[in-house]
């Protein structure tokens, strides 16, 4: 993967953990290219993103009312409320216990979609070593859902079809299906991340005070939009996986 340009934190964890990142590199069988740099624009901004997400959910955490909510509170409640709302919509009974899967997929999703918008800061999720790692862990949550719900003979039925005299034909091309849902989900965050930042970036070179204010809102827009779109496909598919035959 080619980096054009080393981030700021890229450079301070290259400069200070550079030798930890070489041994965890090393352990799992992928030596860095570059020793002097084997932090990466996207494992920097990733593990940024991570950490943003432990430190808001400290701070706010114990700021959250029951009885005099914030307007932080009410944001993300109103958000969460949305979630759980759109996953009794598609799953129906049982949803409650996958929303919190679902919320953090659009929360982690949406911060690291909006971080491009910050000077000096990229979207892990224009790398499209992201999104596919997201969209893995999507497609082995719903077969895992699928799986405890039904048993792993219950799971397999739905690659058979509705009509037994044709799962011959249908197991393979369900098998297919399957294995093209990630390589969708992470195409489709990615390209549309990477071409949003890439704009932003042009307009702010050529102009850079009023015209890319349109250009970031429309950022966060996508980014808006990508995160809900990546969520609303997952509950689809844990829905389809965990859905019974009658219903």
């Amino acid at each position: 993967m080619v980096q054009h340009h080393e981030l700021w934190l890229t450079a301070l964890l290259n400069q200070y953990l550079a030798g930890p990142a070489n041994a965890f590199l090393a352990a799992v069988g992928l030596p860095a290219a570059d020793p002097a740099h084997p932090w990466r624009n996207w494992m920097a901004m990733l593990l940024f993103t991570i950490l943003l997400m432990m430190v808001l959910a400290a701070l706010l955490r114990p700021r959250f009312s029951v009885d005099k909510p914030g307007k932080v509170q009410l944001v993300f409640e109103s958000l969460y409320g949305f979630l759980r709302q759109q996953a009794h919509d598609i799953i129906g009974h049982g949803y409650e216990k996958y929303v919190p899967m679902f919320a953090t997929f659009f929360f982690f999703i949406l911060i690291a979609n909006l971080l491009g918008i910050i000077p000096s800061f990229e979207s892990p999720t224009m790398y499209y070593v992201v999104p596919a790692g997201i969209a893995l862990i999507s497609f082995g949550y719903y077969n895992v859902m699928g799986v405890k719900a039904q048993g792993l003979g219950g799971h397999l039925k739905h690659f058979a079809g509705p009509l037994w005299w044709l799962a011959w034909f249908m197991f393979p091309l369900e098998i297919i299906s399957h294995s093209i849902r990630p390589v969708s989900l992470t195409i489709r965050l990615y390209a549309n991340m990477f071409a949003g930042e890439e704009v932003t970036l042009g307009f702010l070179a050529l102009a850079p005070w009023v015209i890319p204010v349109v250009f970031m809102g429309l950022h966060a827009f996508v980014s808006f939009v990508q995160a809900f779109i990546f969520t609303m496909l997952s509950m689809v598919y844990v829905g389809m996986a965990v859905a019974h035959e009658e219903h």
